[in-house]
């Protein structure tokens, strides 16, 4: 078993030593962020494992600050704001070492008649698994996230409206050592706490923007990154503000480079084999993979609301910035949305589209989608991309939340990969979103029109 996951058993010797105390029962909700409660140990053992834990079914019906809102079929107060069941899935079990006395456990949302949850992001990824399973594939992803650390806390920079918070650092550090060693107490407790979970940590590197870093994890099964990632980026947080410091992984906090999110994925055999890499065919890349990066680029317009779910997100796409805007591919061409890299058994798509604010679980099961589509319908793989693809004729992604909310909303593909109820709440989620922007006065507005106007 790998260091920091537990079993039962684990956590039965760890209670009665008075090491654990306490477990988080948590589910990502449509943002991905870790959602449930805290629970005694000892109820956890004697009751919850076995038959779960209820929480409110608003909780996947509510807009980013936790706000109920209308158009949500499963929930609203004309259905009475019922009940769902947090139901563990006990192989997500680990320790978290910078909570003391503290257990979490992922879960799986079902209603109390014990149907899936179809709208919840981890359910939605896990029906696009069975869909590969059925053909006798496996997913190998790797996340890389990105976050700019602030020597604010929290609750200062909520203070200010997030104005004039002091970067951790000067300038620009990417790759750099020195001005990234002033962080180094805060990264190492980061990268320290997510092995202990658990993780497989391999290491940090400084990035563009001002206080910038990438920790990065080594690639997994799917589900399992998904987890780690959501737990990685609540703990990230949580150990930020216990230093003193706060971090935001929002895709875009200011007109220098964003925060991304890219995401590589390759799929396998059952037992191992690769099936994207061919030694004989052209860029090393077998008919397989060909059609699964086509599949990908044909549904990147269309599902673009899955990789990028937030206002914010689009503000990211911008020509010449590391950040994608046309939907191409190349070989190590960070200028593409789709780049390949590595060779042979290590040859995978890395998708440069997601943001720091995405849903891992709902852009992982974008990809999914799209790629099985290719493969089904055996695209054919447009022309590689040269040089600089900012400059070439390949489509644009969306340059706004609407633009992409149109795009889901006329989706075949999304329709059939996901199911309607599943498009048509991740549609309602956008909209409630634009109502809300549409609706705010912006500083921006007011420094343009207050005197000037």
């Amino acid at each position: 078993m790998t260091d920091g996951m537990l079993d039962l058993t684990d956590l039965q010797e760890l209670v009665a030593a008075d090491e654990i105390d306490t477990v988080i029962v948590a589910f990502p909700d449509m943002q991905g962020r870790l959602t449930g409660k805290r629970i005694s140990a000892r109820l956890f053992l004697d009751d919850v494992a076995a038959h779960g834990s209820e929480c409110c079914d608003y909780l996947l019906a509510v807009d980013v600050e936790m706000n109920t809102v209308d158009g949500y079929a499963m929930s609203s107060w004309d259905t009475g704001y019922g009940d769902m069941v947090m139901t563990p899935d006990v192989s997500t079990l680990r320790r978290v070492p910078w909570l003391p006395g503290t257990a979490l456990v992922l879960a799986d949302l079902n209603t109390t008649t014990g149907s899936p949850v179809t709208v919840a992001p981890r359910n939605i990824l896990r029906r696009q698994l069975d869909r590969l399973d059925e053909r006798g594939l496996v997913p190998f992803v790797g996340t890389e996230l990105e976050f700019m650390v602030f020597d604010d806390t929290y609750r200062e920079a909520w203070a200010r409206r997030y104005h004039e918070l002091t970067p951790a650092t000067d300038y620009n550090v990417d790759y750099a050592m020195l001005a990234s060693t002033r962080m180094e107490p805060l990264l190492r407790d980061i990268r320290r706490g997510m092995s202990g979970a658990g993780m497989y940590c391999e290491g940090v590197k400084g990035e563009c923007n001002l206080g910038q870093q990438e920790i990065a994890f080594r690639y997994d099964h799917a589900l399992v990154t998904c987890d780690n990632h959501t737990i990685y980026r609540n703990g990230a947080k949580e150990i930020a503000d216990r230093h003193g410091k706060s971090l935001t992984f929002m895709a875009k906090f200011d007109e220098r480079e964003g925060n991304s999110c890219h995401i590589h994925i390759s799929l396998r055999e059952p037992d191992g084999t690769p099936v994207f890499a061919d030694d004989d065919a052209e860029h090393g890349m077998s008919p397989m993979f060909g059609n699964f990066i086509a599949g990908v680029i044909a549904s990147l317009r269309e599902l673009t609301l899955l990789y990028a779910p937030n206002i914010n997100s689009y503000k990211r796409f911008v020509d010449g910035s590391f950040a994608p805007t046309a939907i191409a591919w190349g070989l190590d061409n960070r200028t593409c949305a789709l780049r390949v890299v590595g060779r042979g058994p290590g040859m995978r798509v890395e998708c440069r589209a997601p943001g720091g604010d995405v849903n891992q679980y709902l852009a992982v099961s974008a990809l999914i989608a799209g790629g099985l589509d290719g493969i089904d319908r055996e695209l054919t793989l447009p022309e590689i991309a040269t040089g600089n693809a900012y400059l070439g004729s390949a489509q644009r992604l969306p340059t706004s939340l609407s633009e992409a909310a149109e795009l889901f909303a006329g989706s075949a593909l999304a329709a059939r990969a996901f199911g309607v109820d599943v498009v048509e709440h991740y549609l309602n989620n956008a909209r409630v979103e634009l109502a809300a922007y549409g609706a705010a006065v912006t500083d921006w507005e007011r420094v343009r029109g207050f005197e000037r106007l």
